[in-house]
């Protein structure tokens, strides 16, 4: 009798604890982004699972999303939605695998981020196409809000993918690598994001963004900034200033004294003409 009441408070005392770590985990506080749109109330202090089935679950392909943008997608990151259409069968099936092959505890870092970036992705180009023609996601009620993404059991927005998943995993280029089918957004490119080549993709990515005159804009005194940089300028100063981040990436850094002020975000949709 006494080792079973041992047992049984042991019990309660580690599910306690481990609902306790996930809610203070899950705790991100004030969100800077207009992006984190009315992400359900049920969301707000839970995560995705996570599988614990060990080494027996490996990562799943990507070579179908892979297919699908470089039939649908150019170099300029604009989509042929029109044609994509065509396309939807094979992009319902792939999601479907994701949903299926949700991440475990024996995933690296870069599988995770392979896939919730892919996720991400190619759930807002099926969010395009279901609603499809459309001149901007914004014309889409509560686009970043609704839970139309599967995740193992789950069903989860694109806003929680991108606040509650993504941002957490110490990884501020992921800004650049997640599209949300607008000019102004990084662009769609053109290949799906892998474990094995995650590193020169956000690599690729980031230089490429800051480096793009149509979403940033740099002189001598004058840094005219993607308002990323301002909602989410947090991600980006972890360990330094925000000029000293994006000066990594200039062939010519900015002085310490240059304004920053921020252009218009285009909101229309990323459609190939």
């Amino acid at each position: 009798m006494k080792l079973t009441s041992l047992v049984y408070s042991l019990l309660i005392f580690v599910s306690y604890t481990n609902n306790t770590s996930r809610n203070a985990h899950d705790d991100s506080g004030r969100v800077e982004s207009t992006l984190m749109e009315n992400i359900p109330s049920s969301h707000k202090n839970t995560t995705v699972e996570t599988r614990k089935e060990g080494l027996q679950s490996k990562a799943p392909s990507h070579k179908a999303w892979d297919e699908l943008l470089q039939k649908y997608v150019d170099n300029s990151g604009n989509v042929d939605y029109k044609s994509f259409r065509n396309g939807a069968t094979k992009l319902n099936a792939y999601l479907e695998a994701l949903a299926q092959n949700s991440p475990t505890t024996a995933w690296s870092k870069n599988e995770k981020l392979a896939y919730y970036i892919n996720l991400y992705n190619a759930a807002t180009v099926k969010l395009i196409l279901d609603n499809y023609p459309t001149n901007s996601i914004k014309d889409i009620k509560k686009p970043w809000g609704k839970d139309i993404v599967k995740v193992g059991d789950d069903l989860v927005s694109l806003g929680y993918i991108e606040h509650k998943v993504l941002r957490k995993m110490d990884e501020p280029r992921i800004h650049f690598a997640i599209n949300c089918a607008s000019y102004s957004c990084p662009k769609l490119i053109n290949e799906a994001f892998t474990a094995s080549a995650m590193e020169r993709q956000l690599e690729a990515a980031t230089r490429g963004f800051i480096n793009d005159p149509t979403r940033n804009q740099f002189n001598a005194n004058e840094a005219k900034l993607s308002e990323i940089f301002k909602w989410y300028k947090g991600d980006f100063t972890d360990n330094g200033t925000l000029l000293e981040y994006i000066n990594g990436y200039l062939s010519t850094p900015l002085a310490v004294a240059t304004k920053i002020n921020y252009l218009p975000y285009n909101w229309s949709l990323n459609e190939k003409n």
